[in-house]
């Protein structure tokens, strides 16, 4: 049952990603049609950035936690890259 629990957490936490990603598409995408000026875009798009890095590298370690090598392992090189950023 604990099993179901962490994939259930696991999944709002993807879920939160995916918004994240969707919100700063959006950001770009009235920079590119011109609804917004690009100061105002990149001041959006910098406030989600920081979160996102935080919840990928909380999912990554809650799958070392639980045990989810694979899925830990498809993690590393995201969480490399944010890093190196």
């Amino acid at each position: 049952m604990a099993d179901v629990w962490a994939w259930l957490l696991f999944f709002f936490i993807l879920i939160a990603l995916l918004v994240m990603v969707v919100f700063q598409l959006m950001c770009l995408s009235d920079l590119e049609f011109d609804y917004i000026n690009p100061y105002d875009s990149a001041s959006r798009i910098n406030g989600v950035v920081l979160p996102e890095f935080i919840t990928q590298g909380v999912l990554c370690l809650l799958y070392l936690i639980t045990g989810h090598w694979v899925m830990a392992l498809l993690c590393v090189p995201y969480m490399y890259y944010n890093y190196r950023l």
